[in-house]
C-alpha cells in the first residue's frame, strides 16, 4: 500500500512530497530513499515494493526542485537562493525524525542514489548516528580542482544572470571524460550512460520530470555537496561503527567507470568506519536499480540489510 503526505521544506514556502509504500505486514525495519539528480522518488516503486515484500516500510520525497515538491513546473531544477544543499540536508533529516517518530523501534537505513548518494554521505557526517545502516548508491569522486572550477562559474553565472538561470554550458561540464563512449543527447536510447534497457530510457526522455535543465541553484547545491564529501575532516566525523554499504555499476561514468567508487570506500577505510562493504556490477552503469539483472541488485541489498538488522 501506498500513502502520500507532506511536510513544510526547510525553505519554509514549499510542501513536500512524500510517499510512503506499507508493507502487509507488520514493519520489521525501515529504508528511507533519497533520490538523485532530475528525478523524482516514485521512480523507487518496483525497489520499494520488493523491499515491502520482505517487510520493511520504505519512505522517501520529491527533492525541492523535483517531481511534486515544486509551486508550479517552473520550479524543476530550483532549489534555493540560500544554502541549498543544507536545505536539502535539512529536508531530508525531517523526514526521518517523522518516520522514526511513528516507528521508534525499528531499525532505520537510509539509501541514497546519484545526486542522493552525495547528500547521503554528507548527511551521514552529522546525522549518522543511530541508523543502522547507509547505502551508497550509484556515487562517485572528482577532485577538488575540478569541483572548485565548476562552483567558479557556476557562481560568477549566477551573479549574472541569477540562481534560477538554466546554463547549458553549466550542464555540459558535468559530463566528464567518462561519458565519452555514450549517448549524452538523450536521443539514442540503446546506448545511454543512465540505464542500459532502452525501455526505461524511453519513459524517462518522455518524462517532462526528468528532462529538464537544473538551474544555477541545483548545481550550487550538487558541486558544494561534492566538495564536501571529499574533504578528510567531514569523512572523520562519519560515526566509525555505522555499517556503509557502497554499490555501483562498473560502467557507471558518475563513478569514474569504477575508479571514483573505489576512491570513496578507500576513504572510507582510511578514515577507520570498520563495517564498509563494496560492490560493483561489472556490466551495469548507473541506475543498477533499472539495469537488466536488477533482481541480483536487490537480493544483495535485501541480504546486506538483514545481515545488519539490529
Amino acid at each position: 500500500m501506498k500513502k502520500y503526505k507532506t511536510f513544510l521544506s526547510s525553505d519554509e514556502i514549499t510542501n513536500i512530497h512524500v510517499v510512503e509504500w506499507i508493507p502487509e505486514v507488520q514493519p520489521i525495519g525501515i529504508v528511507q530513499i533519497i533520490h538523485g539528480m532530475v528525478e523524482y522518488i516514485e521512480r523507487y516503486d518496483a525497489f520499494a515494493r520488493f523491499l515491502n515484500q520482505a517487510g520493511f516500510l520504505v519512505v522517501g520525497h520529491d527533492h525541492l526542485g523535483h517531481g511534486q515538491s515544486v509551486r508550479s513546473v517552473e520550479d524543476w531544477g530550483y532549489i534555493t537562493e540560500f544554502s541549498p544543499a543544507r536545505t536539502l540536508i535539512r529536508d531530508i533529516h525531517k523526514l526521518r525524525k517523522e518516520t522514526s517518530k511513528a516507528y521508534p523501534d525499528l531499525p532505520y537505513y537510509i539509501a541514497g542514489h546519484s545526486m542522493g548518494s552525495y547528500l547521503l554521505r554528507r548527511y551521514l557526517t552529522h546525522k549518522g548516528s543511530g541508523l543502522a545502516g547507509a547505502i551508497i548508491i550509484g556515487t562517485g569522486s572528482e577532485s577538488d580542482i575540478t569541483v572548485r572550477s565548476g562552483l567558479m562559474l557556476v557562481r560568477a553565472t549566477a551573479k549574472a544572470k541569477g540562481w534560477r538561470f538554466r546554463s547549458p554550458k553549466i550542464q555540459n561540464m558535468t559530463y566528464n571524460p567518462s561519458y565519452k563512449s555514450f549517448d549524452t543527447t538523450r536521443t539514442d536510447v540503446n546506448n545511454s550512460w543512465v540505464c542500459s534497457d532502452p525501455e526505461i530510457m524511453k519513459a524517462y526522455y518522455s518524462d517532462p520530470r526528468c528532462s529538464f535543465t537544473f538551474t544555477t541553484s541545483g548545481f550550487e547545491a550538487l558541486l558544494t555537496t561534492v566538495l564536501f564529501d571529499n574533504q578528510k575532516k567531514n569523512i572523520d566525523m562519519i560515526p566509525k561503527t555505522l555499517p556503509i554499504l557502497i554499490t555501483s555499476g562498473a560502467q557507471d561514468p558518475v563513478g569514474g567507470l569504477g575508479k571514483g567508487v573505489k576512491n570513496v570506500y578507500q576513504q572510507y577505510v582510511k578514515a577507520g568506519i570498520t563495517d564498509i562493504e563494496c560492490k560493483l556490477y561489472p556490466d551495469m552503469r548507473h541506475e543498477i536499480l533499472n539495469e537488466p539483472g536488477k533482481q541480483e541488485v536487490y537480493e544483495d541489498i535485501l541480504d546486506w540489510i538483514t545481515r545488519h538488522k539490529q
